[in-house]
């Protein structure tokens, strides 16, 4: 019987197995080696390893982390999890079960990108979702916002001031006259046609469009997409959902059963408009949530 199993072992995972290591509690770490940040070249806006490898800085973390015996880690996927709080078992892939008092979820989500041909090779590297992870690299150079949604005018406001040019692409329809001024007016320029598909090019992506013309631009962001859980303890412990996809937590964590823990961009409190995608706020999660697991634990 461990104190907590964490499942997952991304920077939420990780940062929560070190506060309660640190605390001398006994946990297994849960690592399926799948991570949101996976096809990342470079992370950034992460402050002490801003331009660092994802899998570097995961790592040294891991490196870190042997000080402390009382953390166990396994590279293992977990299916199932039953019981209540003092009691969970946890089933893993081919059969195996493991005991914890509390479960601290940080799996993550996984992204749901729109059905552009070509952009999941992309992804990570010359197309991005995340102005503050991405935007600063392309400064006084030409990108692309693929989407002409509600998200697009916000892409254009934040990355108006760092770019040197940005053209929107939509997808499946064209942009209303409507659309187009609202745009245009935020210093855009507007595609005419439709993105057919998109691939890389010799310094960058390259956005091809339904009429057959060729575009090409340092980088590529995201205004449409959404995202999904990674793994499926959401629906099967039937925890409390929030209209963005995310786990709804409390200030420190707790989901909407006893005992069970969520950290990381797969949950957010009810006050926040979704989850931010952010090495640090999930860092921050799984050290507040941990740091609550000791204290339940303690009482």
């Amino acid at each position: 019987m461990y104190d907590a199993i964490v499942i997952g072992a991304g920077p939420a995972g990780l940062q929560a197995a070190l506060t309660l290591g640190r605390m001398h509690r006994s946990t297994l770490v849960l690592d399926s080696a799948q991570y949101r940040n996976g096809p990342v070249s470079h992370m950034h806006n992460v402050l002490g390893d801003d331009g660092t490898a994802p899998a570097e800085h995961r790592a040294r973390a891991r490196a870190q982390l042997t000080a402390y015996s009382d953390v166990t880690f396994r590279t293992a996927v977990a299916e199932s999890i039953a019981g209540v709080a003092d009691d969970f078992t946890v089933t893993l892939e081919g059969g195996e079960v493991e005991r914890a008092r509390r479960i601290i979820l940080a799996t993550g989500v996984t992204d749901e990108l729109p059905a552009v041909p070509g952009l999941n090779d992309l992804w990570g590297h010359h197309a991005f979702a995340c102005p503050f992870c991405d935007g600063h690299e392309f400064h006084g150079a030409e990108i692309g916002i693929i989407g002409a949604g509600p998200r697009s005018g916000h892409l254009l406001a934040l990355l108006g001031p760092v770019v040197g040019g940005i053209t929107v692409f939509p997808i499946e329809t064209a942009v209303t006259d409507d659309e187009r001024a609202i745009l245009e007016a935020g210093g855009a320029r507007v595609a005419a046609e439709i993105v057919d598909s998109v691939r890389a090019g010799a310094d960058g992506g390259v956005i091809v469009t339904s009429g057959g013309a060729d575009t090409e631009l340092a980088g590529l962001f995201l205004a449409s997409g959404s995202i999904r859980q990674h793994s499926p303890f959401a629906a099967q412990l039937e925890l409390q959902m929030l209209s963005s996809g995310a786990i709804e937590i409390d200030d420190f964590g707790h989901t909407s059963v006893a005992g069970i823990f969520a950290a990381g961009d797969l949950a957010h409190r009810a006050t926040m408009p979704g989850p931010v995608a952010s090495v640090i706020q999930a860092a921050a999660a799984g050290q507040l949530a941990a740091a609550f697991v000791v204290q339940e634990l303690s009482a």
